[in-house]
């Protein structure tokens, strides 16, 4: 029987996806990471017995538009996800890079 050939994850999401610094590349990297952070979002709103109605009274918007967030937190702008983690009392912390010039915001 023939030995049957891996691939690692990032051999695939090359492959399939694009290698990193391709803008197929980067926009399947950005959606993961938004895809992650409106779950990190809906776990941490649990772990604190927080309903989706509770938490957007506590920052002042609907219900509607936390749930929009954890399913999709493409559409958030970044007030709301820094007010919706600081009401969760959650740390927050943000690196950007500028062509090489790296900002840290915590």
């Amino acid at each position: 029987m023939a030995k049957m050939k891996t691939y690692s994850l990032s051999e695939m999401e090359n492959k399939y996806i694009g290698k990193k610094g391709t803008k197929e590349r980067d926009e399947y990297e950005y959606e993961l990471r938004m895809d992650l952070l409106g779950q990190m979002i809906r776990t941490t709103r649990k772990e604190r017995k927080l309903t989706q109605e509770k938490l957007g009274k506590m920052i002042g918007v609907n219900k509607s538009q936390i749930s929009k967030l954890e399913n999709n937190a493409n559409s958030a702008r970044i007030e709301t996800i820094i007010r919706v983690f600081k009401a969760l009392k959650a740390e927050i912390n943000f690196n950007v890079t500028v062509e090489n010039n790296r900002l840290e915001i915590a």
